[in-house]
C-alpha cells in the first residue's frame, strides 16, 4: 500500500520540478520548486531515503529564502 502512495508522490514530486524547469518567471519558478522540495521530502519519508531528505531538507529553505527575495524585491519595485 506504501509503496503505491510513494511511487504517486514521486512522479507528483517529479512533475512539479518539471514545472519549475520550464518557468520563465522566477517567482513562479520558486513556488514549484518549494511544492517539488515538499513533495520530494514526503517522498524520502515514505520509503526512508535518506539522500532525498538531506538534499531537499537543504533546498527547502534555500528556496523559501529566495522566494521571500523574490517577493520583497517585488513589492518595492512598484512604491
Amino acid at each position: 500500500m506504501w509503496g503505491n502512495i510513494a511511487d504517486l508522490v514521486g512522479f507528483l514530486a517529479g512533475g512539479m520540478t518539471v514545472a519549475a524547469f520550464r518557468c520563465r518567471h522566477i517567482l513562479a519558478l520558486r513556488c514549484w520548486a518549494i511544492a517539488a522540495n515538499l513533495l520530494f521530502i514526503a517522498y524520502g519519508l515514505l520509503l526512508g531515503l535518506v539522500p532525498i531528505l538531506i538534499l531537499h531538507g537543504l533546498l527547502l529553505p534555500l528556496n523559501l529564502f529566495r522566494l521571500r527575495g523574490c517577493l520583497h524585491e517585488a513589492t518595492h519595485r512598484f512604491r
